[in-house]
């Protein structure tokens, strides 16, 4: 089987897993977790390293990091080379602790950020380890609801962001967020992953295989990207829902955020710009438009109308 292909680059952002050789417990102790939290933490001073959000499971761990520098390699070289010395020489053992490389998928933040953390928050409630997510101590969400005080290296303000601009409603709005999910059942996020390597939209996957993919061999690639749509522009999306949509143009508009949001690869703050409206109003409208698909078939035909015109478009 061949190897992931990884892509690294200044300001990427990653979902991280790591899971012990022969899914054996890679943190045995309270201890072993606090020591990998001080490895997290170094990471963050010496590689520069964001973190994000994190969970320590008895058997893996997940990260959302960010990477400023574009080292990722060296990032996690340290984290689990440090934490398996340690660990190793706390029990007198050699070898490798985790199971093979480190798992990264590279994600379009603006998208998948907020689920993902919601997704890693709740690895042990769905674990059954606790019934509350704020009662499992090794994840990050308890300073994430305000619950404790973070440490300075755990970086909040990102995700937080979409929840508010005073930190007490963020920390609710965040809190909300999370609970709704508890008792239900939901999609993974990554089971939408592009050849286990990138989560995003079709706009960003697009411009990473333009911007960093174009040098790489058939062979030696990605193949699903290969079979990718050229990034579309909002333009692009105006024209073709203007087709479709012509006796109601709020809706017309709404559907073009929605659509401008997946496919194009923009940030979420010039997509706004381009409507007339914040960043925090096009995740809105996203969030409403999928809504409104779960809730009405022939609403979704529509939509997937729109998007299957859109896939043809010539370059």
């Amino acid at each position: 089987m061949s190897r992931s292909l990884r892509i690294s680059y200044p300001g990427a952002f990653y979902h991280i897993t790591s899971r012990g050789n022969e899914q054996k417990a890679v943190f045995k102790s309270s201890r072993d977790r606090g020591k990998f939290l001080e490895y997290l933490e170094s990471a963050v001073k010496r590689y520069d390293a964001i973190i994000h959000t994190y969970c320590l499971m008895d058997n893996h761990y997940h990260l959302l990091l960010e990477t400023p520098s574009g080292n990722l390699s060296r990032i996690m070289a340290h984290i689990n080379g440090a934490y398996t010395n340690y660990f190793n020489t706390k029990r007198e053992r050699a070898g490798h602790l985790f199971q093979g490389r480190y798992k990264a998928i590279l994600v379009e933040a603006d998208e998948y950020a907020q689920e993902l953390s919601r997704y890693i928050h709740l690895n042990p409630v769905r674990a059954k380890i606790v019934q509350l997510p704020e009662e499992y101590e090794w994840t990050s969400y308890g300073y994430y609801i305000g619950k404790k005080k973070a440490p300075e290296w755990l970086r909040m303000d990102f995700i937080l962001g979409y929840f508010g601009k005073k930190l007490s409603e963020a920390q609710k709005g965040y809190k909300i967020f999370v609970s709704i999910m508890i008792d239900k059942q939901y999609e993974n996020p990554l089971k939408d992953v592009t050849s286990s390597t990138i989560l995003g939209t079709q706009g960003f996957i697009g411009f990473i295989k333009e911007k960093y993919l174009s040098d790489q061999k058939e062979d030696k690639g990605l193949p699903a990207l290969k079979a990718l749509a050229r990034k579309a522009t909002i333009e692009d999306i105006s024209n073709e829902v203007d087709k479709s949509i012509k006796d109601d143009k709020k809706l017309a508009r709404n559907i073009k955020i929605y659509f401008s949001r997946r496919l194009t690869g923009e940030r979420l703050d010039d997509i706004g710009r381009y409507f007339g409206i914040g960043g925090s109003g096009v995740c809105q409208m996203g969030r409403r438009i999928a809504m409104q698909m779960e809730q009405d078939v022939k609403f979704a035909k529509l939509i997937k109308k729109i998007e299957d015109k859109m896939s043809r478009m010539k370059p």
